[in-house]
């Protein structure tokens, strides 16, 4: 029969890259909402203190470790800390992303290819290999990684990060297919606009009034009207995290609003 208390976290050790703002630190606060000790990394300290705090503040536990996931040689480091702290890793959730620069597939450079691949896809491949050699050993864990809809349609001008998100699909699919009899259940989750710093980046360019046009618009072609919340990640989030998804593998959830369903307009 089934039991609401399957969705609890109490208990479990959850490492959420990219855990100071925006979709990380919503489902961070869901995790330990939820029951489960919190670990949250991103470059900015920062951040993850005043996310810390919060945490802390609701009766939740926490812990800021400052880690910059696009080089290579920090990825082990930050795994050891949270094993030698905790002893374990149960939940994996790689967040951690570069903020896509607005510019044609004519205009990317090297740089810009290398900066976000660095993070985007590489740190969650090699994350993930970290954290599933400890989960193999414990026999059990679960990973989300947060993809995009830029992943299934490519956004103009954001060609490298839409690429980079592909690549994310595929390596939640790989990882799913050859950890799935290590009782490790990996999937993704891939939002649509919402909004955070990463998504407002998409206006800095632009003047406030630009900005505020430019977002209606938006808001405009999606089904569902308005851009969503980090808060509307997180319960899905929770779901993968649990055990009532022990039998939920290699599969994405779509949360963008209708986004991937076409534009209301065409509709019209």
């Amino acid at each position: 029969m089934f039991d609401l208390n399957q969705f609890s976290l109490k208990g479990k050790t959850a490492l959420v890259t990219g855990g100071g703002r925006g979709i990380g630190q919503a489902i961070a606060f869901g995790f330990a909402k939820a029951g489960a000790k919190v670990i949250i990394t991103s470059r900015k300290i920062e951040d993850l203190e005043a996310t810390a705090a919060e945490i802390k503040a609701f009766g939740g536990e926490a812990f800021p470790l400052q880690s910059h996931l696009g080089k290579f040689e920090e990825i082990q480091k930050m795994v050891n800390t949270v094993v030698d702290k905790y002893k374990r890793i149960d939940i994996l959730v790689n967040n951690a992303g570069a903020s896509p620069a607005i510019g044609s597939v004519l205009d990317s450079d090297e740089r810009l290819w290398d900066t976000i691949m660095n993070l985007n896809l590489k740190g969650v491949y090699f994350v993930s290999q970290a954290v599933a050699k400890i989960m193999k050993k414990q026999g059990s864990g679960k990973i989300i990684n947060v993809a995009s809809v830029d992943g299934f349609n490519p956004e103009p001008g954001v060609s490298v990060y839409s690429v980079s998100k592909a690549g994310v699909r595929m390596i939640t699919r790989a990882f799913a297919r050859e950890l799935a009899s290590f009782n490790i259940q990996v999937n993704a989750i891939a939002p649509g606009p919402i909004s955070t710093k990463m998504m407002n980046s998409h206006w800095f360019h632009l003047s406030p009034e630009e900005a505020k046009k430019a977002k209606a618009e938006l808001e405009k072609l999606l089904p569902t009207g308005r851009i969503g919340m980090p808060d509307e990640i997180a319960g899905a989030a929770v779901y993968l995290a649990s055990a009532a998804s022990s039998y939920t593998t290699g599969t994405e959830i779509i949360i963008d609003g209708g986004m991937l369903l076409g534009s209301t307009l065409a509709a019209e």
